[in-house]
């Protein structure tokens, strides 16, 4: 296989994101699916979905919407008995829509709590589970390794917040086309970084890092960084920040001699152009992000094993 066809869905799913992301945005004005503001909610997923599920919270809360917690599927504290930890709805976010944890958790809650599942191939079996369903078909994806599906989802959900991400759609047009310096090419290391919605960014493009590349990658919310993991930094190495700059970070790592991007682009087309930066990184290396290593599409655990 050569290097050019090795990632070919990812390729393709990666560009399309600001078109994408434009019909999510019309979508989500025309639908009224997502618990009202000011119910106390929880957003549940797996893997990627999880960290879009730590975005969408912190964006709610910071929105005045209501109380909003983030749950990995499977360490999900709900406990929708107890009176003082009680939601009034669950999201679920899940692209195939038969991730076992997910599936589990809604047929608990069904019947007792109110259910919206955000799913990209809507003839799965989530959908006799949620008793409503925000279909997502056109962001659906081939490669095992996500791109649009994820972002396609927080789009759709922070425009239900009423947040404006035009700038992101055009940012994200030159981030996807834009070439990969040979210093992103041959890097060593990354740390990505966020603050508020966009932690679950950083620690998105940290996983797709070490699913398609196989590098050593990580993430942490950015007033973090210096209470330890700085001490990684250093030349040939990136650390990589979407959002805002907490103060004198910039003068921290210049002395570090690591590769400091922090390029002021809306935080989505910055998680997209980290799309390209793996999709290029996967190449070079001979390695194929649609079928990465000891991957799958989705998660269904076996019950009986």
């Amino acid at each position: 296989m050569s290097e050019n066809t090795l990632g070919a869905f990812m390729e393709e799913e990666l560009v399309s994101q600001p078109d994408v992301w434009q019909r999510a945005v019309e979508q989500a004005g025309s639908e009224q699916l997502l618990p009202a503001d000011g119910k106390r909610i929880a957003v549940i997923g797996c893997g990627t979905s999880w960290f879009m599920a730590q975005s969408y919270a912190a964006a709610r809360e910071s929105a005045g919407k209501g109380v909003t917690d983030a749950f990995a599927a499977s360490e999900a504290f709900l406990n929708h008995n107890s009176a003082d930890r009680q939601y009034d709805a669950v999201v679920a976010i899940t692209r195939s829509g038969t991730t076992t944890e997910v599936l589990e958790i809604l047929a608990e809650l069904k019947g007792i709590v109110p259910t919206v599942a955000i799913i990209g191939d809507t003839t799965s079996p989530i959908i006799e589970l949620a008793d409503a369903v925000i279909g997502l078909q056109y962001a659906d994806e081939r490669s095992v390794v996500q791109t649009r599906f994820a972002t396609t989802a927080l789009v759709y959900l922070l425009s239900s917040l009423g947040i404006n991400v035009q700038q992101a759609i055009e940012d994200a047009r030159d981030a996807v086309s834009a070439p990969v310096s040979q210093e992103l090419l041959d890097a060593e290391q990354f740390t990505f970084l966020g603050t508020g919605w966009t932690v679950g960014l950083a620690h998105e493009a940290g996983l797709k890092m070490r699913e398609a590349v196989q590098g050593w990658t990580e993430s942490y919310p950015a007033m973090e960084y210096r209470h330890g993991p700085i001490s990684i930094a250093a030349p040939g190495r990136v650390t990589w920040l979407f959002g805002a700059q907490p103060e004198g970070l910039d003068n921290d790592m210049a002395v570090t001699g690591a590769l400091y991007v922090h390029t002021g682009k809306h935080p989505l087309a910055e998680l997209a152009r980290v799309h390209k930066v793996t999709l290029e990184r996967a190449r070079v290396r001979g390695l194929n992000p649609d079928l990465p290593r000891n991957l799958t599409r989705s998660v269904i655990l076996d019950a009986s094993a």
